[in-house]
């Protein structure tokens, strides 16, 4: 195992949900808690306060300079595994061994003192990781190049934005060179030419033969960036494949192979009331549920949902994207302001929202179609990022005669005119 940078054995995290808060415990009422006998409501109240695992059974080795993803839903337990192996909190069964010196931005500006300026706090960071401080002032310079607030770096980080914040922490997290590098959703917050940035830097650390395991929700990057992914779910690691194939069972999980999802209560969240989703359709030209379409036939998507009282504004979208999370487009049923100000007050009731995608648009390939329903900027009662997933047949489709094929999500049939000068 002298190749193995991180071994995790049944890794598993509880956490204990609904106990009361207890007050600072003196000497007194810790002395008192020994010989108190409880009551039958203190047992009742006890046995009620309920446990999740946030993680459980988690086995995997990665090999030194190996560059793993990690990406599964929110809630599934991605950012408790980077916690444990970061030390951050223990586990409550299992154990990992890690080979080597440990860099992680957990969120944005983990470890930064807030009261400290810029400078203050590469150095802190710089000493947390083990680093000696002539290695710090010897990645200085290269540090605040990369992170582009040079000009505030004598400046308290509690007045940095959180963009400044994100470079800052990152470039300290990627340029003082720690043999395994934790990363998780860095791309969340920035502009995109930071974003590009970041990844370039990552592709940099990957190439120096430094071990990286990448959370996020980035699918692009998930695939740029790694050669092997794992897929977490409810806590529990189920798959471990080459990316490209973790990434497509990961966008296609859960999800019906006929062209259409339904929704049971319990996957309803409370706070989507009083809007209720029933089911998403994807129906092909002869109106037929179909999981694959013709590129050269038009298709609809259809959204079918309750209202328990009436909701004003409200607005029921579809979001189309490649198998690698880019988005292609984004429409709303009141896009068009006839529809807007004849359903401005959608009554109680029972309805569908439909919308055609026309023939020649897509290439050939898988597609994502997510969903939500919103108010726009007042709130959003239920959104299914991956809500179905569809296969396009490009047979018959522009340019079939040159057997190439079409880069781009899109294959439109555009109007030329060839001119004899």
């Amino acid at each position: 195992m002298s190749d193995i940078a991180i071994h995790a054995e049944n890794l598993g995290k509880q956490y204990h949900i609904g106990t009361p808060v207890i007050k600072y415990q003196t000497l007194r009422d810790s002395l008192g808690r020994i010989f108190h006998k409880p009551t039958d409501e203190e047992r009742r109240l006890s046995k009620e306060a309920g446990t999740i695992w946030a993680l459980k059974d988690v086995s995997f080795d990665v090999r030194q300079g190996q560059v793993l993803g990690i990406i599964g839903r929110n809630g599934a337990g991605k950012s408790t595994l980077l916690k444990i192996l970061s030390r951050v909190t223990d586990p409550t069964t299992g154990y990992a061994e890690i080979r080597g010196r440990v860099g992680s931005l957990l969120e944005v500006g983990t470890g930064f003192h807030p009261e400290l300026t810029g400078r203050e706090n590469i150095f802190l960071n710089g000493a947390i990781l083990g680093m000696k401080r002539a290695e710090i002032e010897r990645k200085f310079d290269e540090i605040v190049d990369f992170s582009e607030v040079e000009q505030f770096i004598d400046t308290p980080v509690k007045r940095y934005s959180s963009g400044m914040y994100l470079r800052l922490a990152f470039a300290v997290a990627a340029n003082l060179e720690p043999e395994i590098l934790v990363v998780d959703e860095v791309l969340a917050v920035g502009d995109a030419e930071f974003q590009r940035k970041c990844l370039g830097k990552m592709d940099q650390v990957a190439s120096q033969g430094r071990t990286i395991l990448f959370v996020s929700h980035n699918m692009s990057a998930i695939l740029r960036l790694t050669e092997e992914t794992l897929v977490i779910d409810h806590g529990q690691m189920i798959m471990r494949a080459p990316t490209a194939q973790a990434v497509d069972f990961y966008l296609s999980q859960g999800v019906s192979q006929e062209g259409e999802r339904t929704w049971s209560a319990e996957e309803i969240p409370a706070n989507a009331e009083p809007f209720l989703p029933v089911a998403i359709r994807l129906r092909s030209q002869d109106g037929r549920i179909r999981d694959t379409v013709r590129s050269t036939e038009p298709f609809s998507i259809e959204v079918e949902y309750r209202l328990d009282r009436p909701v004003a504004g409200l607005r029921i979208g579809v979001y189309l994207l490649s198998t690698r999370g880019e988005y292609i487009l984004t429409s709303f049923d009141t896009d068009d302001p006839a529809q807007f100000d004849r359903y401005g007050m959608r009554r109680e009731g029972h309805y569908k929202s439909r919308c055609v995608i026309p023939a020649n648009y897509l290439n050939e390939g898988r597609f994502v179609v997510g969903m939500n329903a919103s108010t726009y900027r007042i709130k959003r009662y239920f959104q299914d990022e991956q809500a179905i997933t569809f296969n396009v047949d490009g047979a018959g489709a522009p340019g079939n005669q040159w057997p190439e094929p079409r880069l781009g999500p899109v294959r439109p049939l555009l109007e030329w005119s060839i001119e004899d000068l």
